[in-house]
């Protein structure tokens, strides 16, 4: 093969081009004062510029619309489009031209052509057109790899490829945190950052649970009967800024009375976030599985029931507690000791017995008690005996409750 020969030149040209939306245009106002040298001269050029809102010249946002002038930055969740074309630039009929599109991530290769029947015959100056659409879940960088194939009039087989490579960035940045109650209810803040240089409209920002729990979102305030976004009416992200979420999970009725089912559960679900930028461009988002580190509650668990907000001083009151055996495997004889405290008294008897406590069974206990201190008090001095294994836990600072004095009412 002659190394000196011409490379032989494509009859076929292909082209691609990225489909996005346009923007508006936007312009630099110069005015001056009418005193100044040039009068009212730029206010007029202003006036009579066809780019500009009538009647507020001044604002740099116009009225008309600007096509894309580059690529652009891609961002994960959102939909990649792109037309390519394929245009007989030769006087000779083309046969069976099939165009192939594939896009190659850091771990796979997508096909994207929406047809993979070969073009029977193309005439000159005519084309093959097609749109491509692609939901991109990966970052880093991508590669669309377009090819071409077909046949000469005398039978030769031809065959060329483009590539077009470009990097998707990451839009959002998502932090969670949970808090764990003592009800078994799980609360999740999702703190969500928007890392582009445009704002952004949050259509949406759900939370998905996992089988065993309900959720309740806590964004919303209720305004004269109507239930209104905390964020407000219009909830824009402007860029690098941060908005909180909050949602309480709460077991199921199946699962809440299987203490040591919820205790391991450890998904929580998962953040279904939907945006939408520019003119309307829309993108979502899906995160991993959330997961929260499980609460260790020991062998056994004591949790409040109920109790009251404020109490009057030297006065008894109730209060309810659940006592819960965690073990799967273990039944256990329980001794209930009631230990007075500096400010806190308890009523009845100490060291009565409860009974036999099943594996994942509870039992919930009446108890009376009394505050001699005023101001804010913690409950604390109960303590749970296992016979069998002549093992106490111990529980202080069960709850905090308001004393006051007898003679203040209570709201």
């Amino acid at each position: 093969m002659d190394v000196n020969q011409p490379k032989q030149e494509h009859l076929l040209a292909l082209k691609v081009m990225r489909l996005t939306k346009p923007t508006l245009f936007t312009n630099i106002p110069v005015t001056c004062e009418e005193r100044d040298l040039p009068g009212n001269l730029f206010n007029q050029l202003m006036k009579d510029d066809p780019s500009t809102v009538k009647g507020a010249e001044t604002l740099m946002l116009g009225e008309m619309l600007t096509l894309p002038q580059n690529f652009g930055n891609i961002f994960l969740g959102e939909t990649f489009s792109s037309y390519i074309s394929v245009h007989n630039d030769s006087n000779q009929v083309v046969k069976d031209i099939l165009v192939k599109a594939d896009l190659q991530t850091s771990s796979q290769r997508l096909n994207l052509s929406a047809s993979s029947a070969a073009v029977a015959e193309l005439k000159p100056d005519c084309c093959i057109d097609d749109v491509i659409h692609h939901e991109v879940k990966e970052i880093g960088t991508h590669i669309l790899v377009c090819a071409v194939s077909y046949t000469t009039q005398t039978g030769e087989k031809m065959y060329f490829r483009k590539f077009f490579k470009f990097q998707v960035l990451k839009p959002l940045d998502v932090k969670t945190k949970f808090y764990n109650a003592e009800t078994d209810e799980v609360f999740l803040e999702a703190q969500i950052q928007n890392i582009t240089t445009s704002p952004m409209f949050m259509e949406k920002v759900s939370l998905e649970p996992s089988m065993m729990y309900n959720v309740a979102e806590l964004n919303t305030v209720n305004t004269a009967g109507e239930s209104e976004s905390t964020f407000g009416s219009r909830t824009y992200l402007q860029p690098m800024d941060t908005r909180q979420y909050l949602y309480c999970l709460k077991p199921k009725q199946e699962f809440a009375e299987k203490a040591g089912v919820i205790k391991g559960v450890t998904v929580i679900g998962k953040l279904d976030i939907v945006w939408k930028t520019n003119l309307g461009e829309r993108g979502r988002l899906q995160t991993s599985q959330l997961q929260r580190m499980a609460p260790g509650y020991g062998d056994v668990r004591l949790s409040l029931e109920t109790i009251p907000d404020t109490v009057n001083l030297e006065e008894p009151f109730d209060i309810t507690c659940k006592v819960t055996n965690c073990s799967s495997e273990r039944t256990m004889d329980l001794v209930l000791e009631m230990c007075n405290t500096n400010s806190i008294h308890w009523c009845g008897v100490s060291g009565r017995q409860l009974g036999k406590l099943h594996p994942s069974s509870s039992l919930h206990l009446a108890l009376t008690l009394l505050s001699s201190v005023q101001g804010l008090q913690s409950v604390s001095g109960l303590r749970l005996t296992d016979t069998f294994l002549k093992r106490t836990y111990e529980y202080d600072d069960i709850a905090q409750v308001c004393v006051v004095s007898s003679e203040v009412k209570q709201s």
